[in-house]
């Protein structure tokens, strides 16, 4: 059976309960070549949500976020230093990106824009 997904280039935003909003945090950490990346999605009707890149090499259940009781995702990451990534996340199998990432790179095999994060 194929997996079947969709690519979203834009939020997902509403103006009722369905709200999904999101954020990056980056900490670095000056003892190790790392910095500590924190990815957060409010989302608070979705029953998943991963934070998929190169840095996972886009492995869903390696960027799984854990969900809170106030409906936020959120999962703590440590990344290399003095690099770019591309990435998205996957909220209940759908694709979409960050507005806030750092930038934005056409990626040909998706056939659309990822984020790009740079720490």
């Amino acid at each position: 059976m194929a997996l079947k997904f969709q690519f979203i280039s834009f939020p997902l935003s509403y103006k009722s309960k369905n709200e999904i909003v999101m954020a990056i945090k980056k900490q670095f950490v000056k003892t190790k070549p790392v910095c500590k990346v924190t990815f957060s999605v409010a989302a608070k009707e979705a029953n998943n949500a991963s934070v998929v890149g190169d840095f996972n090499n886009w492995n869903v259940a390696e960027g799984a976020l854990s969900k809170l009781k106030n409906g936020t995702f959120k999962g703590v990451f440590d990344v290399n230093k003095n690099n770019s990534y591309e990435f998205k996340y996957v909220i209940d199998g759908t694709f979409v990106n960050e507005p806030e990432a750092d930038s934005f790179k056409w990626n040909e095999f998706a056939g659309n824009e990822n984020g790009v994060l740079v720490v």
